[in-house]
């Protein structure tokens, strides 16, 4: 996607909080987890990997963490006005960002090319061809 031009804007519903991407994401992901299921409120959610250094948030975040499966905590930041998840992110590797970008301005850059724990996605839901596929996490 050539023609995507950098820096790309993003911001939750209400507009408190909003952010510059600066360059493309690493990868973008589609998660088909069940806890994926329940944050997205829909069938997978969506994650671009991005270097922390290539983000600029401005707004007041709030923050929230769990244990994943994995044994790692899942920290998220959201807005507190209108609870838009903005990132998740490793407290032991806060060098990357998991940006949930469908709220950027250009929305080109959010089709996923790995889709991950498949073995828990909805039965009606067709992977596309040419994407990675992995039953759990890679």
């Amino acid at each position: 996607m050539a023609d995507i031009s950098y820096p790309l804007s993003g911001a939750c519903q209400c507009g408190s909080v909003t952010y510059q991407l600066l360059a493309p994401p690493q990868a973008v992901i589609a998660c088909h987890c069940r806890e994926c299921q329940k944050l997205s409120t829909s069938a997978f959610s969506l994650t671009a990997l991005v270097p922390a250094s290539d983000l600029r948030f401005s707004g007041p975040l709030q923050h929230w963490s769990r244990v994943a499966d994995s044994g790692n905590t899942n920290a998220a930041a959201f807005c507190g006005t209108c609870g838009n998840r903005i990132y998740h992110v490793n407290p032991e590797q806060p060098e990357l960002i998991k940006l949930k970008p469908s709220n950027l301005s250009d929305t080109r850059v959010i089709q996923p090319t790995k889709h991950v724990w498949v073995s828990e996605k909805q039965d009606w839901f067709a992977l596309p061809d040419g994407a990675e596929i992995f039953p759990k996490d890679p």
